[in-house]
């Protein structure tokens, strides 16, 4: 059964006020936690499309707050756009369409939904192909965040509690080794050898925000090129989307798993680490991208920290594909046998690659630091 036969999108849509006639429903992105579909509806022959999705409550348990933080950031954001000067293209926000006197549908299956008006004429990018993409990325995620710094309390909701906290990781991987459920650590003798000689490199970032140095901040915690929306035809950013990890965090994270998920020479999956390198040329775009949009909210400690940020968040992403498969592939969706090791090895392969450019990644952000 796929994703559409399984629910009745019809009546799902029902519970929103959707302007029109249900026309279709299809799948829509290549998210890895939540269904998405785009809806489209006719009106007197004009069509019109939403997005509908099923939230995963498996993994954000406080469904009602997730969507509280939600609605409070995008109406935030939609209030800056509107009192700054217009860009060409605009800037957008997510816009929620409401169920009621709630931000979401809950089906009698126990299901929850939302609705948003879908972004026409722009479209995210899965890879980064060029310097231009994660500039625009890295400036509308700055963007973002910038917008976000003076949102009125109360503290938003941790939708997924200590998501980044790298000490706590550490320890579930300790952890998965030890019990060993599902007898895969022996064949992993390296890559453990390999995660435990960077303990040392787990509380960097924490250390920095217990002395007041990575000030505590409003952050994505998602931040694929893939979650910004560019520009069909003239490239620019023009809306942050998947904001289900938008919460407390530090700015470093979101820096941090940009240059991740950005800088990767090959896919997140690849199996040949001969091909998995960290791009210098889409780093230095990312930086400069970043620190245009966000340079002057950052502290310095904050700003000398960009480089050791992409090498920690990518062990981080590294450390949680390993202990998933350790504790028997419960998290991530995999797609054959073996999937979340070889996602592991994949990233433990560009954190090296980062450990040998560091000096020339350190070199750029010096390079690229506001005036």
């Amino acid at each position: 059964m796929n994703a559409v036969s399984a629910f009745d999108l019809a009546a799902v849509c029902a519970h929103f006020p959707l302007a029109g006639r249900f026309v279709a429903g299809v799948p829509h992105g290549n998210g890895h936690i939540n269904d998405t579909f785009a809806v489209t509806f006719d009106r007197h022959g004009a069509t019109t499309r939403y997005i509908l999705q099923r939230i995963n409550h498996r993994i954000f348990r406080d469904v009602p707050s997730l969507m509280d933080n939600i609605a409070r950031v995008s109406a935030h954001v939609a209030g800056k756009i509107r009192a700054e000067p217009p860009e060409t293209p605009p800037r957008q926000a997510l816009t929620l369409i409401r169920s009621g006197q709630e931000n979401f549908y809950r089906d009698p299956q126990g299901n929850y939904w939302r609705a948003y008006v879908f972004l026409e004429r722009a479209s995210t990018h899965d890879v980064v192909t060029s310097p231009e993409i994660a500039r625009e990325a890295a400036r509308a995620f700055g963007t973002f965040q910038r917008q976000l710094a003076d949102l009125p309390g109360p503290r938003l909701h941790e939708t997924i509690p200590h998501f980044h906290h790298t000490r706590r990781r550490f320890a579930a991987f300790e952890q998965a080794v030890a019990a060993d459920a599902h007898g895969r650590a022996g064949g992993v003798a390296a890559e453990i050898s390999f995660v435990r000689r960077r303990e040392p490199l787990v509380d960097v970032l924490l250390k920095l925000q217990a002395a007041g140095d990575a000030p505590e901040r409003i952050t994505h915690n998602d931040t694929k090129a893939n979650n910004v929306m560019l520009d069909d035809a003239t490239g620019r950013g023009v809306c942050v989307i998947d904001l289900d990890t938008v919460m407390p965090g530090l700015s470093l994270f979101d820096f941090g798993d940009m240059v991740r998920s950005a800088t990767n020479s090959a896919a997140e999956d690849e199996t040949d680490l001969a091909r998995v390198h960290a791009q210098l040329p889409i780093f230095d775009a990312l930086v400069d991208g970043y620190l245009r949009a966000a340079g002057s909210l950052l502290t310095r400690a904050e700003i000398e920290h960009l480089a050791r940020a992409a090498q920690l968040m990518t062990f981080e992403v590294g450390l949680r594909f390993l202990t998933d498969y350790l504790q028997g592939d419960v998290y991530f969706r995999t797609r054959r046998p073996g999937h979340n090791l070889d996602r592991a090895r994949n990233q433990f392969a560009l954190v090296a690659s980062m450990e040998a450019q560091r000096p020339q990644m350190e070199a750029i952000v010096r390079r690229h630091l506001p005036s």
